[in-house]
């Protein structure tokens, strides 16, 4: 007897619109950061207008990565996004390998820390009492992930209509942010004594740590790969989204940085170990500190939904490829999700919410440590356009990168370049007596003991076809 699949959906379908990708792509990048990176890029920036010229930078960087996923994203859209590219232009054992380490650390420890955030910041608006405070945090991350996930399990229209209304309600949040430097600036409040610009600016190695921070607060939109394959006029709305989304962050963050150095001056954000949280008790009182831990829960709520969004597809895109893991090739078409994968991933970052319940920081620590093994394969995936440009030369091109090969040269030097600052840092810093920097190998190491044994096992056919088969295939 057959298997009669879920629907009779063969993948994902083309359901998303211009709105609905903007505002996930805004969501999933805009998150915790953007309260507290600033006042770093401040103090290692050492004046103004080299400060602000660090946020235009890294938005302009941005752009140029954007433009070359755009050319990826229409060439061949898919839902497993970076995975697919890394497939075509380096086979399935390097994309596996991105799979893995995505699904055991990258999506599914993001999801957790970022829900220890929102646990953190809503204790603070809601604290759940003296008895129950030890806890507060990570009950509020396991409700968090537990909602969302029933949220995205619904479907794609209920999980984008979501995060629509989560979007929203952060942008507003950093436009409240500006209108308390306005209101400080009427009430004719007097900022801190700004520093004078050095001669010469900063030095190099303080910009370019500058540029690390202000890089890692843009990080995410990369993300908007993993629905190209399920937007509306996809080859043409997936660049306008990249790049619409792209300039709505550029101007929030620089909107945000100037208020934080209109409220606060220059030599303020430096000093400063919460920034939006000492401009808002400024502007408003004590009713300032509640307001921003209910911003900052609201962004990391965001970034929560849009993360599971697309870190589910990469697991479904796994899950066609290997028979060991074709449970996770199980594509919902009428609720538009893969909801094998939806399922795992979520109760995956609830295992990982109680690790560090009991682990406390070095659980974070751990996540935080496996940086190098992402901006490793973000290097991958910016030198696959120019793999695929020569391995597939004759394939539909809808939108090409302008000035190739020079902006996606700039794109793959700035991901070797945060690759050796991730690096850098993760080699001078330990975890349970041990150099952090094996914590990444491990990642890798286990993905490849997985693979090895999967090459081993797999049968001549993968078997995983059958749940894309139609309903009248299965009488």
């Amino acid at each position: 007897m057959s298997r009669t699949p879920v629907s009779s959906s063969s993948g994902p379908v083309g359901v998303l619109g211009l709105r609905e990708a903007t505002m996930l792509i805004v969501g999933v990048v805009i998150g915790a950061g953007i309260f507290k990176a600033p006042s770093m890029v401040a103090s290692m920036a050492g004046s103004t207008t080299w400060m602000f010229g660090a946020w235009v930078l890294g938005g302009l960087m941005s752009l140029i990565g954007a433009l070359c996923y755009a050319e990826l994203a229409t060439s061949c859209p898919d839902a497993g996004g970076d995975y697919h590219f890394l497939k075509r232009a380096y086979g399935k054992s390097v994309s596996f390998l991105f799979g893995w380490a995505r699904f055991s650390v990258i999506t599914t420890g993001s999801i957790a820390l970022l829900a220890f955030v929102f646990g953190d910041y809503m204790n603070r608006v809601l604290p759940l009492g003296a008895a129950g405070a030890a806890w507060g945090s990570p009950l509020y991350a396991v409700v968090a992930i537990a909602v969302l996930s029933w949220v995205n399990l619904r479907g794609i229209r209920s999980g984008s209509s979501v995060q629509t209304w989560l979007t929203g309600l952060e942008i507003g949040g950093l436009l409240l942010i500006g209108g308390a430097a306005l209101f400080l600036a009427h009430g004719g409040e007097t900022s801190l004594p700004q520093t004078a610009v050095p001669p010469g600016g900063p030095d190099a190695g303080s910009f370019g740590l500058a540029m690390v921070f202000v890089l890692l607060t843009y990080g995410g939109w990369n993300e908007a790969a993993y629905i190209s394959a399920e937007m509306k006029d996809g080859r043409r709305s997936i660049v306008l989204a990249l790049v619409l989304s792209i300039v709505i962050i550029t101007g929030l963050y620089l909107m945000v940085t100037w208020a934080y150095w209109r409220g606060l001056g220059l030599q303020g954000m430096a000093q400063s170990d919460a920034l939006a949280a000492d401009l808002l008790q400024a502007a408003f009182g004590p009713l300032g500190e509640k307001i921003i831990s209910l911003l900052v829960a609201i962004a990391a709520l965001t970034s929560i939904n849009a993360t599971m969004i697309v870190g589910a597809r990469s697991s479904y895109a796994l899950g066609r490829d290997w028979p060991w893991l074709e449970k996770l090739a199980l594509w919902d078409g009428r609720r538009g999700t893969p909801v094998n994968a939806m399922r795992l991933q979520g109760g995956a970052a609830l295992l990982l919410v109680l690790l560090g319940a009991w682990t406390g920081q070095g659980f974070r620590s751990m996540v935080e440590f496996t940086a190098p093994v992402f901006w490793f394969f973000f290097l991958l995936s910016g030198m696959a356009l120019f793999v695929l440009r020569v391995r597939e030369p004759g394939i539909d091109r809808p939108f090409r990168v302008p000035l190739f090969p020079l902006l996606p040269l700039v794109f793959c030097a700035t991901c070797a370049y945060m690759l050796w600052a991730s690096l850098s840092y993760v080699y001078s810093q330990t975890l349970g007596g041990l150099n952090a920097a094996w914590i990444g190998v491990a990642v890798l190491a286990a993905g490849v003991l997985l693979l090895l044994l999967m090459v081993r096992a797999a049968p001549v056919k993968s078997p995983a076809i059958a749940v894309h088969k139609p309903l009248k295939e299965n009488p």
